[in-house]
């Protein structure tokens, strides 16, 4: 398969707005499938953005059967959509429908940005045959968050109220998360305009800066629950990384991850550096885990339409060859 030859994907499985989708390789070559978890926050099309930067037809091509969740696009009827639910309906869900579909023994689980968030909460509580855990830019420890840390001092001390905000609209529509994000990444933002600046005589550049542009501002709405979780839960007071973080009355302690653990920084990331993925390292109890920086931004490695030579090679070790 050429690197602009594209994959055909079918939905095997819905839950409320989210869709499992497959993705067939033209010739399988692994037993364990691949599991993508991506953002709630934008849509995952990043993972696909088109047949050359596409993660999903890299993935495809190197002979792995990928199954992505869609979390879709909520709508109001949606407010009291819980991080829980999205764990333990969606995830954990979808992970068993995944199972079942490519009747496999085993599977790895991959997350990206918030979803390598996700998918790290979803292997300390997992009860399926995880296998490997891949990681890429997982925001995890947020002591040290070097976004908006004003925002943070101030809802740390109070004198920034959004309880009140969040019970009061209760649902996110796109327009209120899109303007928050604005904020939230404004000098990412700026960088990007610099960037494009500097290479505004390249077409190819500008016509792959453009289509990143459009998906950056293609945000989801959010449920009012699960926002209340991550500023509070997540950004405010760090329990995950601490384990003190519960789903469902379930202590979520990351020394019950027991799977292959590959976490993958980018050493330019302005929004997730290094320093708040690495932790997860020293946390779990893999006796099988590495640590990688690559060059580049925060979705590099999402449209770069090729994978890393070590990250072929470490899942090639641990996703059971075919013969």
């Amino acid at each position: 398969m050429n690197q602009t030859e594209t994959i055909q994907r079918q939905p095997v499985w819905k839950k409320n707005k989210s869709t499992l989708w497959h993705y067939q390789p033209k010739h399988r070559k692994y037993k364990t499938p691949l599991f993508l978890i991506y953002s709630l926050i934008n849509k995952p099309y990043i993972l696909d953005l088109s047949q050359e930067m596409s993660m999903i037809n890299a993935f495809t091509r190197e002979g792995y059967d990928v199954y992505l969740l869609d979390f879709g696009v909520l709508g109001y009827e949606d407010k009291e959509l819980t991080l829980d639910d999205y764990i333990k309906k969606h995830i954990q869900k979808g992970v068993r429908r995944a199972l079942l579909h490519s009747k496999a023994d085993q599977i790895t689980i991959l997350g990206y940005c918030l979803g390598g968030t996700l998918a790290t909460i979803y292997a300390a509580i997992a009860e399926e045959p995880v296998k490997n855990v891949v990681l890429f830019a997982p925001p995890l420890d947020f002591e040290d968050s070097i976004v908006m840390k004003e925002w943070k001092l101030a809802l740390q001390n109070k004198t920034l109220q959004v309880d009140e905000f969040i019970e009061a609209y209760e649902f996110f529509p796109t327009s209120a998360v899109r303007s928050c994000m604005k904020l939230f990444t404004a000098p990412v933002t700026a960088s990007s305009y610099l960037s494009l600046l500097k290479r505004a005589d390249d077409e190819t550049y500008v016509k792959k800066w453009s289509s990143i542009n459009n998906w950056s501002n293609d945000h989801v709405p959010f449920s009012g629950a699960v926002l209340k979780k991550i500023i509070y839960d997540l950004y405010i007071n760090n329990k995950l990384i601490n384990d003190q973080l519960f789903i469902e009355g379930e202590r979520v302690q990351l020394s019950n991850i027991h799977a292959n653990l590959l976490i993958i920084s980018a050493l330019d990331d302005e929004l997730v550096p290094p320093k708040m993925s690495k932790p997860l390292i020293e946390k779990s109890s893999s006796k099988d885990k590495l640590f990688k920086t690559v060059r580049g931004g925060h979705v590099t490695i999402a449209v770069k339409g090729s994978l890393p030579q070590f990250l072929i090679t470490w899942l090639h070790e641990r996703s059971s060859p075919i013969n």
